[in-house]
């Protein structure tokens, strides 16, 4: 720890670096953070979605098998899902998707759908595209995918 200078030595405190560029990697990670909550979002609400569309319910369990996860986990974002407005659920009954969530879900597959004919018109192959878009889709920006679309756009009127 270090004193710093004109303070009483009584009082320990410790010097604070500043690293160039720190506040704006801070930034930065605090994003990534954000996002990786808000893709877990996306991906429930995108499933919980694409189950009603081919079964006509999405049950909890449902939701557990297709992610890979406990049903106490899906539970558990689930709750978190309600409490945001995205979601509706009911004992018993199907998870259901409030106009929020709808919204949600068709975003977050417009973005999926963007990225992956991007990343095909780049020659990815298709089963690479599809699992690199699922990624990419939850982290690329308005001006970014803007950008995908136009550029998949004059690719393929290119080629």
């Amino acid at each position: 720890m270090a004193r710093l200078a004109g303070r009483d030595p009584r009082l320990v405190e410790t010097a604070v670096v500043q690293v160039p560029g720190a506040a704006r990697r801070a930034a930065a990670f605090r994003r990534m953070r954000d996002a990786r909550s808000s893709e877990v979002a996306e991906d429930y609400v995108e499933l919980v979605g694409d189950l009603i569309a081919e079964t006509g319910q999405a049950r909890l369990t449902d939701l557990a098998d297709c992610l890979g996860v406990a049903p106490a986990t899906a539970a558990k974002v689930l709750q978190r899902l309600q409490r945001d407005g995205l979601v509706e659920t009911r004992p018993y009954r199907s998870i259901t998707l409030t106009e929020a969530g709808e919204r949600m879900a068709d975003a977050s597959r417009d973005r999926h759908r963007i990225v992956h004919e991007f990343l095909l018109a780049l020659g990815v192959t298709g089963e690479t595209a599809e699992a690199d878009a699922e990624g990419i889709e939850h982290h690329v920006s308005p001006e970014t995918l803007r950008l995908f679309e136009a550029l998949t756009e004059r690719l393929r009127k290119a080629g």
